[in-house]
């Protein structure tokens, strides 16, 4: 039986209880334990002592651990009463093995963390619990499988064989057979270029065999109810205006009240402590201006917000148009702003095609018009140009604002004359009746009612001249040449822009000329006859200053595109011409500038000039960039060729990249630097250099949302500004940062955005508009940090460019070198495969001749560490 430790107690009790015996523990107080085992508390110390810590020497998983006799019984000597053994003192001298088994207690099951095995069969008993005794089972003994019953049918069998599948008709025999001569044949594989096929795949699509057909038996369908969605509307109606007036009238003191406060000891006294300080601060202010931003001083424009502000302040909406009337299931296609009227922007509608076949079969005819608004009256459009179809490309004549071109869906191509309405949209004129002038391009509805002003057009191309697809893109040449019927650039002795560029999938590009041909042209005496016998105008009747071009417009010549390695054509989406300039200018177009008191012509009085007759212009680029709808970047020239016949054709282009995932939808110049392009379309944009002949300079990698549309600043030759489908804009600066957007716009629109086109009114107001896939237009504030340059930015920006040149280069040549050394190494491995094979004797010889020149390497080396004689004795022993 372990003795009780007794002292504990008494120590509780204190110097009172010297000389009484503490009194047992209680039942209740201290559970039972069996005799041989002693439950312990272990301090600390000791727990470090005897390396038994709690969760780290014993855990739960391992509570056991054996102490050395010895050690316990020096820990006694050592500590003295103080020992934590010094209860079991007894019983650990007369143990009579070496070590003694302390346990872990983690439950408290005896009521202390640790308990002490006091003899040699309860170690075992506890350290080494008797495994479970295997009952070894006999084969005898197992139960044998029980043997099947007769099986009873019930009437499964029929449903069975009726489910089950049987063929009921006759097997088909097919007979295959091959020409004897290529029996044997050797098979020749070639490449591929990915190009050839969309996405890199080749697809085998399934057909109807008309030789049998089967019967559908059962069929199961799902089908789910969904509310219809309805698109609605509302415009606040505007209240009735009531004036209101209020009257105040001033508080006035008595002599008696004034002389009192003048008097008073407390106004002098506020007097002489305020006027100093007043006059302090007014001096402060006389010698330096307070409220002078520090930040602003550090740097000038853009340059300071750049460097000192990462997040600048962004675009601010302006001015929000749209009108239900006729924006209604429309998108946006083109916008542009007037050259010469500020605040006045046109944008073209068409339909949502692919959502009107999906909601109905038929064909809804809606009238298609160019839409002119302003800032001045932003709720109501101040001009409709009258469309034969919808427009998806449009721009004002160069020379000539009151001249817009347009391309339509069905091809044509579509010329309009606004001067009739020039001082409606100056704001001269007043958008009632009263403004009957000149009444000769609108209808009778528009007198009678306040409606906006519709205009017709002046000219349509022939529709069989035209273009088979949809004219997507529509360009001005500029003022400064004019081209034959070979494409070849000549002196433009008009001085204005007689000649547009249009492109189209059906893979052509034509060129229009303005001018009367030379088989139209008719005598003097008939057109003098014409002049005298106008006819009068009235309400019904079109400007005719293209009458002389009406439905019998044809190109004046047309330049195919041929794929430079296979058969076929690419389909053209967008294009860019590089305007040429005489004075050297950086290629921005300053056409509309200086011609407020430019006289005009009769166009009709115009006649197409003989090539011979004008001189060639050798320094005007006539290669221009080409997007097509498979995402293509194709570079060729306009120029056509001839043949040994003497045709005229179009040459192969000189280049050709698949940079985009799909359709091209920008291909903009810089309107600092001329030779620099940038293209945007599927997730990625990209920007070339018209001397770099083997890819973009520049490309993004693919992004979460697909790249809609992208325009250069107007002012700053680094910012660029990127549309996204998510309808966000992100605005790029290639001086901060390339490799992800300096800014983004989010939530601009709630759809994808169609158009970006900045503008500049003024030094101190630039414009951005954007338009959307709902026919919503907005103009947008683009803010100082954004359009004023930093110091010497355009010499930066043509220098990174020439950095990217180079970059381009250094990368190409790296990858001739690779497939060179790639090329190399296959040929040689191919020549060490193709060396005749070694007899076993002479192989062996060199086995031998290797390992004796081993042994003399060995023998070398052990010399040089002084190891060679030690080793030689112990290869002799």
């Amino acid at each position: 039986m372990a003795p009780k430790r007794e002292k504990s107690a008494s120590r509780k009790a204190g110097g009172k209880g010297k000389g009484k015996k503490s009194q047992p523990t209680s039942a209740k107080e201290k559970p039972d334990h069996p005799d041989d085992i002693y439950p312990i508390v272990l301090t600390t110390a000791t727990q470090e002592r005897f390396e038994c810590c709690v969760n780290e020497d014993v855990t739960e998983e391992r509570p056991y651990k054996l102490l050395k006799k010895d050690e316990i019984i020096q820990d006694i000597k050592m500590r003295a009463a103080v020992s934590d053994f010094s209860p079991v003192k007894q019983i650990v001298l007369d143990y009579i093995e070496e070590e003694m088994l302390l346990v872990f207690d983690i439950k408290f099951t005896y009521g202390q963390s640790f308990y002490l095995v006091l003899t040699p069969e309860a170690k075992a008993r506890i350290y080494k619990p008797p495994q479970p005794e295997i009952i070894e089972v006999f084969e005898d003994d197992l139960s044998k499988t029980p043997e099947p019953k007769p099986w009873i049918s019930l009437g499964s069998e029929l449903e069975i064989d009726e489910e089950s599948v049987k063929e009921t008709r006759e097997k088909l025999c097919s007979k295959f057979s091959k020409v004897r001569r290529t029996f044997g044949a050797p098979v020749c594989f070639s490449d591929r270029s990915a190009a050839d096929a969309k996405d890199s795949l080749l697809r085998f699509a399934s057909y109807q065999d008309s030789r049998f057909s089967i019967k559908l038996m059962q069929r199961d369908c799902r089908t789910q109810a969904v509310p219809r969605l309805q698109n609605s509307s509302a415009q606040t109606q505007c209240k009735f205006h009531r004036d209101v007036f209020t009257q105040y009238e001033p508080r006035d003191l008595s002599e008696e009240e004034i002389e009192s406060i003048l008097s008073s000891e407390n106004l002098k006294t506020f007097c002489n402590s305020v006027i100093p300080r007043v006059l302090h601060a007014l001096q402060q202010e006389i010698i330096m201006n307070i409220f002078t931003d520090d930040f602003k001083v550090l740097g000038t424009g853009g340059e300071a917000a750049d460097r000192l502000v990462k997040v600048s302040e962004g675009l601010v909406l302006h001015q929000a148009f749209t009108d239900q009337k006729h924006t209604k299931g429309k998108k946006i296609s083109s916008v542009n702003w007037h050259p010469t009227i500020p605040g006045l922007i046109a944008v073209a509608l068409t339909k949502k095609r692919e959502k009107q076949l999906d909601e109905s079969t038929t064909h809804i005819i809606s009238p298609a018009f160019i839409v002119f608004y302003s800032f001045s009256d932003p709720a109501n459009p101040q001009l409709l140009l009258e469309c034969p179809d919808d427009i998806a490309a449009f721009e004002f004549c160069p020379s000539n604002p009151d001249i817009i071109v347009g391309g339509c869906m069905n091809g044509q191509v579509v010329l309009w004359d606004i001067s009739v309405r020039i001082l409606l949209l100056q704001g001269t004129q007043p958008n009632n009746k009263q403004g009957s002038g000149n009444t000769d391009t609108f209808d009778l509805d528009d007198i009678k009612e306040n409606k906006t002003p519709v205009l017709r057009y002046c000219a349509v191309s022939a529709v069989e001249s035209s273009h088979k697809s949809p004219v997507t893109d529509v360009q001005w040449l500029p003022r400064t040449f004019e081209v034959t019927r070979t494409g070849l650039p000549v002196e433009n002795k008009c001085n204005i822009s007689v000649q547009v560029v249009t492109c189209s999938p059906d893979c052509t590009v034509m060129f229009w000329d303005l001018r009367v041909p030379k088989l139209q042209s008719q005598p003097l005496a008939d057109r003098k006859q014409n002049v005298d016998q106008k006819t009068p105008t009235t309400a019904y009747s079109v400007p005719e200053t293209f009458k002389h071009l009406h439905r019998t417009w044809k190109p004046l010549f047309r330049v195919s595109l041929p794929k430079i390695d296979t058969s076929g054509e690419y389909a053209p989406l967008k294009f860019s011409l590089e305007h040429y300039t005489c004075n050297g200018n950086t290629g921005r177009n300053t056409d509309s500038e200086g011609d407020g008191n430019a006289v005009i012509p009769d166009y009709s009085q115009l006649r197409i000039p003989s090539a011979k007759t004008l001189s060639t212009l050798e320094d005007v680029n006539t290669k221009f960039y080409i997007g097509t709808e498979d995402g293509e970047v194709v570079y060729t020239d306009w120029k056509l060729e001839k043949d040994e016949s003497g045709r005229l054709f179009s040459g192969k282009p000189l280049l050709c990249f698949g940079t985009h995932h799909w359709s091209v939808n920008t291909i903009q110049r810089s309107p600092f630097f001329k030779d620099v392009v940038l293209t945007t379309g599927g997730w990625n944009f990209a920007i070339w250099k018209e001397d770099v002949m083997d890819g973009p300079i520049f490309v993004t990698p693919s992004s979460e949302q697909e790249c809609t549309v992208g325009c250069w600043s107007l002012s700053r030759p680094a910012v660029f500004f990127i549309g996204k489908a998510d309808g966000s804009i992100e605005m790029w600066n290639l001086l901060l940062n390339t490799s992800e957007p300096t800014q983004v716009y989010a939530h601009i629109t709630n759809t994808k955005i169609t158009c970006i086109k900045p503008w500049i009114t003024s030094p101190k107001q630039h414009y951005l508009a954007v338009t959307d896939n709902l026919g919503m237009l907005r103009v947008l504030n683009i803010p100082k940090t954004l359009y004023s340059p930093s110091t010497n930015e355009d010499l930066k920006v043509q220098k990174y460019f020439e950095r990217e040149k180079d970059r381009l280069k250094d990368f190409l040549e790296r990858g001739e070198l690779w497939a060179k050394q790639k090329k190399e190494a296959e040929e040689k491995k191919k020549v060490e495969s193709d060396k005749p094979v070694k007899f076993q004797e002479d192989s062996e010889e060199e086995n031998m001749k290797a390992y004796n020149e081993y042994l003399i390497l060995e023998e070398n080396t052990l010399k040089v560490m002084g190891l060679w004689p030690h080793a030689a004795n112990t290869q002799d022993t």
